[in-house]
């Protein structure tokens, strides 16, 4: 991330006066937390913004303590104006009206003299009523999810600054803030703020970003953690941020449904000695009994990562509908996981691989995939 990227940031949100941020379809608390205090960055310069996040996303319940955007859609109906034109250099309109006829709406419009003529009329997609789009923590547009696949023009018609941290990332932006060696999105964006102009990095601001920052390197503890993190949560402190509370909120106080879901899921994991693999499969009837669902898996397995120090890799198979299971697994090297990506036909993010079977059993399932990847394993060592 250089300081010419910087500069244009501060340059396009200076000319913006209606903005987009959007989040990944399964967004993390950095992401959140980067988007939060991109939001209120924008509101403290008078600049109109609003979030695309999914509203059953769990995350939303973690950051709780955070003080909640008050812009905040799940889809972009309304983005655009579907304009309908009529040439009156020949022919003047005198009256429009409109009716609604059970799933119709029909519009009835009067020339000034005789029939109109259809070649008089055109279709006319209107501008998007955003400026500028900005997307945190999004390795590639198809990571925002269903509002992309129905929106996708919006990349092509409004300037997109892409603020990621992840080495997949596919430089999609007119700007990208994109830093693979930064901890975290929030670590980026921090530091892009305070160049920008320091002032407007307030106690809410910082409190967003040290937040994120916190949650995605486990307090510090992970080896994601850079030097560069430590000296911008210093940063955020001496600009108000909590750090304690933070660590409250995000570590000591759960959701009672996440831990029925995590006492359910300890209760069957399964340890992989030789292959230093922790794994436990998740049944439909969990998430029923704990009220909890599959956006919650990922919270439960950095808990079982977080336990079992031994373990070098960590996967969970669950349940989503009859006859499908999915899993996640996570650990190892990027490369090694790329490998397993690639094994299982599955989707590799940094050191997470999601991945797709068909099968009715999740444990079944999950047996099947162990044996897998012990082969894969064997083979490299042979």
């Amino acid at each position: 991330m250089s300081l010419d990227s910087i500069e244009q940031f501060k340059n396009v949100i200076e000319g913006a006066k209606n903005v987009l941020i959007f989040t990944p379809e399964k967004a993390t608390g950095d992401a959140l937390a980067s988007a939060w205090a991109i939001y209120f960055f924008l509101k403290k310069k008078n600049i109109e913004a609003t979030i695309v996040i999914a509203q059953a996303n769990p995350v939303l319940e973690r950051f709780a303590f955070l003080e909640k955007p008050e812009n905040m859609i799940e889809s972009l109906a309304g983005a655009r104006d579907f304009v309908l034109a009529f040439n009156t250099k020949f022919n003047k309109i005198t009256n429009v009206k409109t009716e609604r006829v059970e799933d119709e709406l029909r519009i009835f419009i009067t020339p000034e003299k005789g029939s109109i003529d259809p070649r008089d009329f055109s279709f006319i997609p209107a501008k998007f009523k955003y400026d500028l789009v900005i997307t945190v923590a999004c390795p590639d547009k198809e990571a925002i999810g269903k509002v992309y696949e129905e929106n996708p023009d919006i990349f092509y018609e409004v300037p997109v600054v892409n603020l990621d941290h992840h080495t997949e990332n596919d430089q999609f932006g007119q700007i990208n803030l994109v830093d693979i060696k930064a901890s975290c999105t929030c670590e980026i964006l921090a530091q892009a703020l305070l160049k920008i102009e320091e002032k407007k990095v307030d106690e809410k601001i910082a409190q967003c970003l040290l937040a994120g920052l916190i949650d995605e390197t486990n307090s510090f503890q992970k080896k994601n953690t850079t030097p560069k993190a430590l000296q911008v949560a210093a940063l955020l402190m001496t600009k108000g941020a909590e750090q304690q509370k933070i660590i409250r909120y995000l570590y000591k106080t759960q959701p009672l449904h996440l831990l029925k879901l995590w006492g359910r899921v300890m209760a069957r994991l399964q340890w992989e000695s030789e292959l230093e693999l922790v794994w436990a499969p998740v049944y439909l009837e969990d998430f029923v009994q704990s009220r909890s669902n599959p956006q919650d898996i990922p919270f439960i397995l950095d808990k079982i990562k977080e336990n079992y120090s031994a373990g070098k890799m960590f996967l969970i198979l669950y349940g989503e509908v009859v006859g499908q299971v999915r899993g996640v697994i996570k650990g190892g090297s990027n490369d090694q996981m790329k490998e397993i990506a690639q094994l299982l036909e599955g989707k590799c993010l940094g050191d997470t691989c999601e991945f797709l079977r068909h099968a009715d059993d999740t444990n079944e399932a999950g047996i099947l995939v162990v044996e897998k990847i012990r082969t894969l394993l064997a083979s490299k060592e042979a």
